[in-house]
């Protein structure tokens, strides 16, 4: 899977998953601001992420991230650690 279609692939479960409008997601924008998820929704994030890509991230994975680059730059580690 490349960089690319990682970042379509989340974006697209942002936007049906969690009714994010596709218009605030882009690589700088604030993730937290951005999202306006609560604690239960991260736990939805983090167990959609590992049934799609089969990758778990864990709490010290978001430490840090702050913009939607962080995110998906993770979740490429991720993969990339797995394969």
């Amino acid at each position: 899977m490349n960089k690319v279609s990682i970042y379509q692939k989340i974006n697209e479960i942002l936007v049906e998953e969690f009714e994010v409008d596709e218009d605030v997601i882009h690589p700088e924008a604030s993730l937290k601001e951005s999202l306006d998820l609560d604690s239960l929704d991260y736990v939805d994030l983090v167990v959609i992420i590992e049934s799609n890509f089969g990758v778990k991230l864990v709490e010290a994975d978001f430490a840090g991230m702050e913009t939607f680059q962080d995110f998906y730059d993770v979740v490429e580690r991720k993969i990339a650690a797995k394969n």
